[in-house]
Parts: C-alpha cells; sequence; structure tokens
C-alpha cells in the first residue's frame, strides 16, 4: 500500500494507535456491555475507538516490514484479525443492547460476546507489540548492556 508519510516511516507511526486504542476498545466494550447505565454515554465513543482500531491495525499490517514467516508479521495480522472481530462485535452487541428494554438473555450474550472479543483483542494486540519490540530493540539493548 504505502511505506511512508512526509518521509517518516507509517508502520511506527500507526502502531501507536493500535497498541492504544485497540486495548481501550476492548475495555470500553466490556464496560459498554457490563453497566447499563454507561451505556448511552460509551456507544458511540465505544464504537468510533473500534473502528478506528480495526483501520489502523489495516494500515498497520499494510504499511509494515519484515518478510514472511518473520514473528512480528504473523503476529500483526493476528492482531488485525482480532480488532477487526473487536469493531465487528461492538457493532452486534450495540445493536443488542441499544435499547433501554433489551432481553436480560440478549445482555447476557452480549456480555459473553465483549469479554470474549476484548480477551483476544489484547492478548493479540500485547503479542504483536511485544515481538515488534523485541526485533527493534533487542539489538539495541545488547550493545549497551556491556556484554
Amino acid at each position: 500500500m504505502f511505506d511512508t508519510v512526509l518521509g517518516l516511516p507509517l508502520h511506527p507511526l500507526v502502531v501507536h494507535a493500535v497498541v492504544v486504542l485497540g486495548p481501550l476498545a476492548a475495555l470500553l466494550l466490556v464496560a459498554y456491555a457490563a453497566v447499563p447505565r454507561w451505556r448511552a454515554g460509551l456507544r458511540w465513543p465505544t464504537v468510533a475507538c473500534a473502528l478506528v482500531a480495526g483501520c489502523a491495525a489495516v494500515v498497520a499490517t499494510e504499511a509494515g516490514v519484515g518478510e514472511p514467516g518473520f514473528e512480528h508479521e504473523e503476529r500483526g495480522e493476528l492482531a488485525r484479525t482480532a480488532l477487526l472481530i473487536l469493531a465487528a462485535v461492538t457493532l452486534v452487541v450495540v445493536f443488542l443492547v441499544a435499547r433501554v428494554e433489551a432481553a436480560t438473555a440478549r445482555v447476557g450474550v452480549a456480555l459473553i460476546l465483549s469479554i470474549a472479543a476484548a480477551v483476544f483483542a489484547t492478548g493479540a494486540v500485547a503479542l504483536a507489540g511485544h515481538s515488534g519490540a523485541k526485533a527493534v530493540w533487542t539489538s539495541v539493548i545488547d550493545s549497551t548492556s556491556g556484554s
């Protein structure tokens, strides 16, 4: 797709949005599903955060660096998938519980979906972030540790 913006590498710039907004969207989604009195105020911020995180993950994987088989690339693709699933689950959950008189069974299903998607997305983002940081910083740390 594209690799730079104004001469700067796009991947590390967009990854920061993924790392911040992905877990934030997961947290907002669980709060939205679990706390009825917060739903009205959280509905649109939760949807926006999940959609932006999913889009940022797509851009980050397209602008990524690495070769096929590279651990960070594989984990980044998993994180992208997890965040797209989180965005889809967010839309489903908002639809399921948007009405004040939503049935208890629907709210229970929404909460279970929310927790599952949140755990998957947050875990996948953490794994991708860790492997990327390890790939970038291990040689720098090794060269400064005096070994």
